[in-house]
């Protein structure tokens, strides 16, 4: 996480709390519900789609992060 964000890349949960669509606490919630997933049951689900299913961000807030996210793969399309 940290190489991402040294490098100038924010990570999704950065963005969704800099945007005011969440706290601080939800994504750490979300991050480890995550991380238990994974160890339990080897399931990888993206952060974005715990914090929706946790009914804290909408798919609209979801597609604008995510457009966010990948903006200068975009206009390269």
């Amino acid at each position: 996480m940290a190489d991402k964000e040294q490098n100038g890349e924010k990570r999704f949960g950065t963005i969704a709390i800099e945007m005011g669509y969440i706290t601080q606490k939800q994504l750490i919630t979300a991050l480890n519900q995550q991380v238990y997933e994974e160890t339990d049951d080897a399931l990888h689900r993206k952060v974005g789609v715990i914090l929706y299913e946790m009914g804290v961000m909408d798919t609209q807030q979801i597609k604008t992060i995510l457009t966010k996210l990948h903006h200068g793969f975009t206009e390269l399309t």
